[in-house]
């Protein structure tokens, strides 16, 4: 009589051949399946990348293959390709300005130039995924204890991953020798919240060459916290690539003045303790520019002397208003409007420039903004579009966290 033991090592196919030999002897790695294939020969299966998922193909020899983890939402970070800007960003130099929607750096000491740059086409870092823009940080002439440079990006909410293991990845390259990138996650309670938590995870020793990397850790429980009201509470995601030793209980431990070129791309932060395949946090162009617009959100004129409002009026000889209506919901009243080139125009052909607004009548779906004008004819209709003739005029209302 077979024991158990043989009975489970042994499978006799119908013409009485012993297959247990032949498929232990195909199994050649850790993670590999035996399989049978489509004119029933016993063949091995090798382990996918970590992270994908083993799904059923009939047009495989196997009938299965792996694939990448894909699901809706599953990335916290939005616009973590760089696709969507549309502040036009292309380069600054100074700490705090927003570039990249949803994404701002922080420096002080030396100079720190945040910008944008653009993969030659074919040459983006992930295989399958095509991407088009990188964010790339710049930093010299750093050397004193207070020194830093960072890139961030607030995740709205502070229950996000909170008392979870999470996993951020990202692609990066720098210009020269093996420098560090840390990651830190702060739980930020917003307005009339309590209690907070500061997570400095980890850093990783970047090569120059496209690679990715990805850092694991476990983010505090909101034991003890009182979440701040109307949306205020975050989660803040810091890249470190530099950091003076007054820094050095943060910037996931990097402890040092790193002067180099840093580039970056594929930012991911999602649940678990393993890198999965990347995806925008909407998994489309169309989703991923609505997610970013419930932060920011801007009109551009477009082309020269195109309009920028939906409709406005002349509401006295000083004072000129124009209506906006967003095209989704922001996260709060605007805090926040920058413009440039804007002219008004009203029915019978009059109008001039106007500067930056004076002031604004808003909700989370539109706003009324006046500007101050001179020899205005009050009750008119009027619109208002790009004064320069470069298309360049825009109006941009902000509710980022």
């Amino acid at each position: 009589m077979l024991s158990e033991a043989s009975c489970l090592n042994m499978t006799v196919n119908r013409n009485g051949v012993d297959q247990g030999a032949v498929s232990k002897r195909t199994v050649t790695a850790k993670g590999n399946l035996i399989v049978g294939t489509a004119n029933s020969v016993v063949s091995n299966l090798a382990v996918g990348n970590d992270g994908e998922t083993l799904v059923a193909d009939s047009s495989t020899s196997t009938g299965l293959r792996y694939q990448g983890n894909f699901a809706a939402g599953k990335n916290k970070i939005i616009n973590g390709d760089f696709n969507i800007n549309q502040r036009s960003f292309t380069s600054t130099t100074t700490s705090g300005t927003y570039g990249f929607d949803r994404w701002k750096f922080g420096a002080s000491g030396g100079t720190v130039t945040y910008s944008t740059q653009t993969f030659t086409a074919g040459n983006a870092p992930a295989a399958g995924y095509e991407g088009t823009n990188y964010a790339r940080i710049v930093t010299s002439g750093q050397s004193a204890a207070g020194d830093y440079a960072l890139f961030q990006q607030n995740i709205e909410d502070v229950h996000t991953l909170a008392g979870r293991t999470f996993t951020v990845s990202f692609w990066a390259k720098a210009a020269s020798g093996t420098p560090k990138i840390g990651f830190e996650l702060n739980q930020t309670v917003g307005t009339g919240g309590s209690g907070s938590s500061v997570t400095s995870v980890g850093n990783v020793t970047i090569s120059t060459t496209w690679t990715r990397y990805s850092i694991t850790g476990t983010l505090g429980s909101l034991t003890g916290v009182t979440p701040g009201t109307n949306n205020t509470s975050y989660l803040e995601c810091l890249l470190w690539v530099s950091a003076g030793s007054t820094w050095n209980s943060r910037g996931g431990g990097i402890q040092a003045i790193q002067n180099n070129t840093f580039d970056i791309w594929g930012v991911q932060l999602e649940a678990g303790s393993v890198a999965t395949a990347f995806q925008t946090a909407t998994g489309t162009i169309q989703g991923e520019l609505a997610a970013c617009q419930r932060y920011y959100v801007r009109f551009n004129a477009g082309n020269a002397y195109g309009n920028v409002a939906n409709s406005g009026y002349t509401a006295s000889s000083t004072q000129v208003n124009a209506f906006f209506q967003f095209p989704v919901n922001l996260r709060t009243i605007p805090t926040a409007i920058d413009s440039s080139a804007i002219s008004y125009l009203d029915v019978t052909g009059t109008g001039t420039t106007v500067s930056s607004p004076s002031s604004a009548a808003s909700g989370v779906n539109y706003a009324n903004v006046s500007w101050t004008t001179s020899s205005a004819t009050a009750g008119r209709f009027c619109w208002f579009r790009d004064s320069a003739g470069a298309g360049t005029g825009y109006v941009g209302f902000s509710a980022e966290l």
